[in-house]
């Protein structure tokens, strides 16, 4: 339920803002910050995402086996350009509040707390850890908790009906099997 609020809560913390803030800098410079912070966002946008193609086509470059580990990709360097890339996304929508936490998520002590909280809840799985789970082998207990069901069936085909007119809800000459 506090989530529900404060995402109620958002918009009208940002209108507040905007009477208040606006108020005391004036209407030109409220338009030239918000202008200002959306460019700044929508460049530093751009620069994650060209950082992130060129990581990704180093490493597919190198060989699959080598993929995108090594000196070309940090372990931590996910976290660091989502933050980059959600404070971008905030800086471009518009109000102070997002412009201040945008803000925020560029400095580099602010992303190390965050970087220490993200990485403490995530387990890193490996790709072979991965290939035993789906292809089953490795099942022992843990497979049963999981719920695995098997469903047996049986289909029949059923011809879909045309209609008197030629033409008329027929289905494509695509699906047709002769």
């Amino acid at each position: 339920m506090p989530r529900f609020l404060l995402i109620l809560a958002w918009p009208l913390i940002e209108i507040g803002l905007f009477v208040v803030v606006g108020g005391w800098i004036g209407l030109w410079a409220t338009l030239a910050w918000v202008v200002g912070t959306a460019v700044v966002g929508i460049v530093i946008l751009r620069m994650v995402a060209q950082r992130g193609a060129g990581l990704l086509r180093n490493g597919l470059s190198g060989g699959l086996n080598r993929g995108l580990s090594g000196a070309a990709m940090a372990a931590d360097a996910p976290v660091t350009g989502l933050m980059r890339g959600l404070a971008a996304v905030l800086l471009i929508l518009p109000g102070f509040l997002t412009d201040a936490l945008g803000l925020l998520l560029l400095l580099p002590p602010v992303q190390a707390l965050v970087k220490g909280a993200v990485l403490a809840r995530v387990s890193v799985m490996g790709a072979g850890a991965f290939s035993q789970h789906q292809t089953g082998a490795g099942r022992g207990q843990a497979g049963t908790q999981q719920g695995d069901v098997t469903v047996d069936g049986e289909w029949v085909e059923v011809p879909p009906e045309h209609p008197a007119g030629p033409g008329r809800n027929r289905p494509s000459r695509w699906t047709e099997i002769e």
